[in-house]
């Protein structure tokens, strides 16, 4: 009697089908912001929570950990986001000024960029006439043979990016991630039932927003998702250690 494929496999089979692939295939077009989220909300927690503790290692007044951590928030937020924006434009434009190139080195030199899709095939292990039929299928259309060079010989990738969808995805991250540092202050000045060690709370709230950004980060790296968590937990972790520190050395000096 054969042996039944186990869950996974079953799930894997049913993903390999000419349907999902097909399926697949026609919705690989969109970019995912979502590693513009994880990144916005690393920064955000990392260099809030920096703040809470430089401030609070230096037994500084509340009011002065919510003005600085909300400052912090809104500035570097937007700086974060600005950033964003224009590295992405910028790889935008690129892309642009590389797609002209070699559309306008096929136009110039046809041979040679048919020349360098044949070396580029030839690696690939394709020879004889199956690399030649290859070679003339591709340059048939000039925009495939463009994007062929573009993601082949310069490995760009084709896929649309909204510089405005990458800096609000990375300042909204920063501002939600990074207010929970300040969180327990602003209840505090806030509302009339305190909480008592505001900076315990900070503390233990920003630990549980690092892990859970670790955690998420493993979508786009190979690593298990408590790992890449305890990874982020700790280095957030040794960056808030530090600035506790140089706030009481300060502090007392």
């Amino acid at each position: 009697m054969p042996t039944p494929p186990s869950n996974s496999r079953f799930l894997l089979e049913q993903s390999h089908t000419p349907e999902q692939i097909n399926h697949r295939l026609l919705h690989v077009t969109k970019h995912s912001y979502l590693k513009d989220f994880v990144y916005g909300a690393v920064d955000g927690a990392v260099t809030t929570f920096a703040v809470v503790s430089g401030v609070a290692g230096a037994h500084l007044s509340p009011k002065i950990v919510i003005i600085l951590g909300m400052a912090n928030l809104l500035a570097d937020g937007f700086s974060m986001a600005v950033s964003n924006y224009l590295g992405t434009q910028t790889e935008k434009q690129f892309l642009e000024k590389t797609l002209a190139e070699e559309l306008r080195q096929m136009e110039e030199y046809p041979d040679g960029e048919k020349e360098e899709i044949r070396q580029i095939y030839a690696k690939k292990g394709f020879t004889g006439q199956l690399l030649e039929q290859v070679v003339e299928t591709l340059v048939k259309d000039k925009q495939i043979w463009a994007d062929t060079m573009l993601q082949e010989e310069h490995g760009l990738s084709l896929l649309p990016v909204s510089a405005w969808k990458a800096a609000l995805a990375t300042f909204t991250a920063f501002l939600l991630i990074g207010l929970i540092p300040v969180a327990p202050y602003l209840w505090n000045y806030l509302f009339s039932a305190p909480l008592q060690a505001p900076f315990w709370w900070s503390s233990v709230c920003t630990g549980f927003a690092f892990f859970f950004i670790g955690a998420l980060k493993s979508r786009f790296v190979n690593k298990p998702w408590y790992s890449s968590g305890l990874e982020t937990l700790l280095l957030g972790g040794a960056a808030a250690s530090l600035a506790y520190g140089v706030g009481m050395i300060l502090g007392n000096a």
